[in-house]
């Protein structure tokens, strides 16, 4: 690698070379990060341009990132119209500097362990500024001597810089923690009493569970057919409809019970997802969207929702087999550029973990539910993710799924905040349909037609029927919420109040 820059380490700053830092490894990360724009999400979270012991590395960093945040190529040729004007780059050669750093194409292999280094070195920085100011302090006889004043102002001064290097995850004072209850509290008040967190679009399971709130992990589960794609997609739709529906009445994104969301598809195309949608929006089934048995009038409700939809912020990432990194990776990204506020994953058993050879995929399950957890926690939203059930279900006759039934892993129980079974009666009762006897049938053999009455009677009492089984729930009670599900739009629905009767009039 060409000569790095040492401008800071100029004759008329002797005091600074004493200063923990290492350029190279600087002039390296920066280097690497030109070379593959992909390492900055590694990086970022952690790791600010002030970090940087030579401001001039710290300019290039910050340049790099305004630039991949606005998803435009960050290297020698595109950075160089920022830099013709830097004083500084000019003493180091000019703009010619930056291809230089890209000089070893082997930093990036090690972009992360420069990048871990520098945030260390910059934290050993800050204690000597702490240490040289307390040094300075206790010398100075000039003014007052208050040594205890001056020991907890070097109290506060080092307890910054624990909270600078605990950056990933550090305690809270309780007034902050009771300053977020509070402001869940009245977010819950001001929806009418039953929304603390975001819509699901269920009033019955917003009443049940409050909403999907920041940082959990909210698993919902059910064996194939019992629509837990459909359910997933509704929230996710529901969560991004109401962000729109309060930006339209002044309510501050902060306080809005929606958000942004992303909707990591393993399973389904964008396409496919987009039909389902719409038919979900405009009332008309998936099958004759697909077939274009559709009337005019059909086509109008159809135009009128897609134009509906065009400004939902709702976005879809159907790239097949992800891996559990690079779907937080993903994930980040669209954090910081759309200000995504719900995770949706569809589904669990789709993602791959790491892909270290002696791994089972018991481990891996465990590796992918444990890094969704650390995801919502990470990204401070909910992670809706989607969960296939063992086969063990089938095996018993009442079929309602059970916690035991999480497939592969007792881990996904362990991780999650909150976990939801899906079950519907009719799809069941509907496997054993008894077939329905001719007139002449009807009449030479009553048993069968007795058998297809009683079943009949049976599949009228529970078509559209579907439980959402409360089987976890960190926040509160458990139980069981009753929904509609109409399987031609695929929509679940809050259920009828079967309690309530119109008054009668004479």
């Amino acid at each position: 690698m060409a000569e790095v820059v040492r401008i800071a380490e100029s004759a008329s700053e002797p005091a600074l070379q004493a200063l923990p830092q290492n350029i190279e490894a600087e002039a390296a990360l920066l280097g690497a990060l030109m070379i593959d724009n992909r390492l900055v999400e590694d990086v970022q979270l952690k790791l600010r341009p002030e970090h940087f012991f030579e401001p001039l590395h710290g300019r290039i960093y910050e340049s790099i990132l305004r630039m991949t945040d606005n998803n435009r190529v960050a290297n020698p040729v595109t950075l160089r119209p920022l830099f013709d004007a830097d004083e500084a780059m000019k003493e180091v050669g000019g703009p010619a500097y930056l291809a230089q750093l890209t000089g070893s194409g082997a930093a990036v292999i090690g972009a992360r362990d420069f990048a871990a280094q520098i945030y260390d070195l910059a934290l050993l920085r800050a204690l000597v500024g702490v240490g040289r100011d307390l040094v300075e302090g206790a010398l100075d006889t000039s003014e007052v001597i208050a040594p205890l004043e001056q020991i907890e102002k070097a109290e506060t001064e080092l307890y910054k810089v624990a909270e600078e290097g605990g950056v990933e995850g550090k305690a809270k004072s309780f007034a902050d923690a009771s300053k977020l209850a509070l402001e869940m509290a009245e977010r819950a008040l001001n929806s009418g009493g039953h929304l603390s967190g975001f819509t699901t679009g269920l009033n019955s399971m917003n009443s049940k569970i409050g909403g999907m709130h920041k940082s959990d992990l909210v698993i919902v589960a059910g064996r194939p057919g019992m629509g837990k794609s459909a359910l997933g997609t509704n929230m996710a739709v529901a969560c991004a409809q109401r962000f729109l529906r309060d930006a339209e009445d002044g309510i501050a994104p902060e306080k809005s019970a929606g958000a942004p969301v992303v909707l990591f598809s393993l399973e389904m195309s964008a396409d496919q997802l987009a039909t389902r949608i719409l038919a979900e929006q405009s009332g008309i089934t998936s099958e004759n969207l697909r077939t274009g048995r559709i009337t005019q009038h059909e086509f109008r409700d159809l135009a009128r929702a897609a134009a509906e939809l065009q400004s939902l912020p709702l976005y879809i990432d159907d790239t097949p087999g992800l891996t559990i990194a690079a779907l937080r990776t993903r994930a980040r990204r669209l954090k910081r550029q759309k200000g995504i506020g719900m995770v949706v994953v569809d589904y669990l058993q789709l993602l791959q973990g790491t892909g270290r050879g002696n791994d089972n995929r018991v481990q891996e399950i465990s590796e992918i539910s444990r890094g969704l957890k650390q995801l919502a926690k990470e990204l401070d939203v909910p992670v809706i993710g989607l969960s296939q059930l063992s086969r063990a279900v089938e095996q018993r006759e009442d079929k309602r799924p059970q916690l035991s039934d999480l497939r592969e892993s007792g881990s996904i129980e362990q991780d999650a905040d909150i976990v939801l079974f899906i079950y519907r009666e009719d799809y069941y009762v509907k496997g054993v349909e008894v077939e329905m006897p001719t007139p002449e049938e009807a009449v030479s053999n009553p048993d069968k037609a007795a058998k297809y009455s009683d079943w009949k009677q049976k599949f009228d009492d529970v078509a559209g029927k579907a439980e959402v089984i409360v089987a976890k729930q960190r926040h509160g009670s458990t139980g069981i919420v009753r929904v509609r599900f109409d399987g031609r739009i695929t929509k679940f629905s809050d259920a009828a109040d079967e309690g309530y009767l119109p008054e009668m009039r004479d």
